[in-house]
Order: structure tokens, then C-alpha cells, then sequence
């Protein structure tokens, strides 16, 4: 690559300020969630200050999947019919979603790359859960299965011609596009998403979790090791981001620690028919 390092991380900074800030409601609802004094009441009152999140919220809600008796028409109802939990990630994807740009130059399939995202999230969380992994918050690894990607984005929209090269080579040689980005671009997607969300002001933990989620070391612990079990999941039940979807075999340390392999681990987290499902209908949404 003709490029320097400094060039190349200049150019970086200036893509990643042209990205599109983080709604400042999504910092509010993280942080009532870690205080365990927060009533359902406060979170509601976030979500319901932020329009474009109700909306989209309250057309999801209404919508032919869930079929509720009557018409949802506010954000506590829907904490009534669904739970909290359950409320509070719609708003956390609803607003990672609502920072994509929809068109790209780079041939890159934000649908693909949504369904990815939203799956490695809900894996992440139920990895978490049922294997009650410490030191591993559910929100905090549904959050940052959302965002592991986001660098991809960057890519995508401020230097296309690059990227677009990278999955191509993806594609055609097989080989994980991280991989392919370091060959083409000089730097992969993970360490720009990283980037990203210290620009959005997220704490460092999040940003360190981004940088390092193609880390496969035995050490992983808390929420790293539920993002990476859920991006592996993901891509071997087929929903892999644009690029060769290439599925790392667990190491032998994680296979003990989780049962064996990837197809042991997914049986043991029983029906995701309706993480599924609610994976589609959320990517969908986000089209309209």
C-alpha cells in the first residue's frame, strides 16, 4: 500500500468525525440501567423524550408479530405488555440502526450487515444468560454485539473504492474480511469501530471490546467472550456480514469452558426462533 501509516490515520479521523453522532438518549438509558435505584419510570421517560425512537418503537409494537389485544399508543404500555428489558433493547437498536446511511458506494449490504449485527447482539445476551457468565452485563453485550461492526460503515461510506476491494478479495479468496481489509486498506474495521465509539463517548471498555472482538485467546472473560460466541454463532447459523463469512473453530480452553464447539453451544442455548425473528423484524424496521 503506497500509503503512509500517518496518512492512513488521518485519513481515518477525518471519516470517523463525519460520522453521525450518537443519540444522546441511548448514554441516558445505559447509564439508568447500571444504577440500581433507576425506576422503570426514568428509563420511559427517556425513551419517550426521543420521537423518532417512540415512533419507531410504538410501529414496531403495533405491528402483525406481536398481535396485541389493543393498540399500543405509549412507551409504558409497552413496558406493561413486553418488559423492560425488552423495551430498552428495541431503543438501543432503534438508535444504533437509525446512524446507518442507506445508500453506500461501496456495494456494501447494510440488510445483510443489519440481520448480523442484531443476531451476534441477541446471541451475545443469551449467551450471557444462559451460561451466566461473570462479570457480563446482558445490556452491555447486547450493546456491543450491536456496535462490534460499525467500522464496516465507516468504510463503506468514506472510502468505498477500498473497502469495496476488500470484500471482493474476501469473497474471492475465501479469507475473513478483517483480513482482507489489513491487506487492502492497512488497518481492519474492528480497530475503526473503536474509534468510532470513543467519538460517541462511550466508556473504554466498550471501545476495547470492539478493537479486540476477532480475539479468539482463551483468557476472553465477561462480556468479550459472550460478543465473541455470539459473532461466531451468527456466522454459522448464516447470518454473516457482507465479505466470506469464515467461522473460527472455539479453542480448546473455550470448548471445555462452554461444552464444546459451536454446533454443542447452540444446542445448549435452546429455540432462538424468537431472537430470530425479532432480529428480522427490528432490521426491518430500520428501512422504514
Amino acid at each position: 500500500m503506497s500509503e503512509t501509516s500517518t496518512d492512513l490515520n488521518k485519513r481515518l479521523a477525518t471519516a470517523v468525525e463525519k460520522m453521525p453522532a450518537f443519540p444522546k438518549s441511548v448514554q441516558r438509558i445505559l447509564e439508568l440501567s447500571r444504577d440500581i435505584n433507576c425506576s422503570p419510570k426514568d428509563l420511559v421517560s427517556v425513551i419517550e423524550k426521543d420521537p423518532v425512537m417512540t415512533m419507531k418503537l410504538l410501529r414496531v409494537l403495533n405491528s402483525a408479530y406481536y398481535s396485541f389485544p389493543k393498540q399500543i399508543t405509549s412507551v409504558n404500555q409497552s413496558v406493561v405488555y413486553l418488559g423492560l428489558n425488552t423495551v430498552k433493547n428495541m431503543a438501543l437498536s432503534f438508535a444504533a440502526l437509525g446512524t446507518l446511511p442507506k445508500n453506500n458506494a461501496a456495494g456494501f449490504d447494510v440488510q445483510q450487515y443489519l440481520l448480523h449485527s442484531l443476531m451476534t447482539a441477541g446471541l451475545a445476551r443469551l449467551v450471557c444468560q444462559k451460561f451466566k457468565v461473570a462479570d457480563a452485563d446482558p445490556t452491555d453485550c447486547y450493546l456491543v454485539g450491536l456496535l462490534h461492526d460499525f467500522g464496516k460503515v465507516v468504510f463503506a461510506q468514506f472510502m468505498p473504492a477500498e473497502f469495496r476491494s476488500a470484500l471482493e478479495l474476501s469473497e474471492s479468496e475465501s479469507i475473513s474480511l478483517h483480513k482482507a481489509e489489513l491487506q487492502v486498506i492497512g488497518i481492519d474495521h474492528s480497530v475503526v469501530g473503536a474509534m468510532l465509539v470513543e467519538k460517541w463517548q462511550f466508556p473504554g471498555d466498550i471501545s476495547t471490546l470492539i478493537r479486540e472482538h476477532h480475539d479468539a485467546e482463551p483468557g476472553l472473560v465477561g462480556v468479550g467472550v459472550c460478543l465473541y460466541l455470539g459473532n461466531q454463532i451468527a456466522k454459522h447459523l448464516g447470518y454473516g456480514a457482507p465479505g466470506y463469512p469464515a467461522v473460527e473453530e472455539l479453542t480448546p480452553a473455550l470448548a471445555e469452558r462452554f461444552g464444546g464447539q459451536l454446533p454443542e453451544v447452540i444446542e445448549s442455548l435452546g429455540d432462538i426462533t424468537k431472537l430470530v425473528d425479532e432480529a428480522q423484524l427490528y432490521a426491518q424496521a430500520s428501512k422504514e
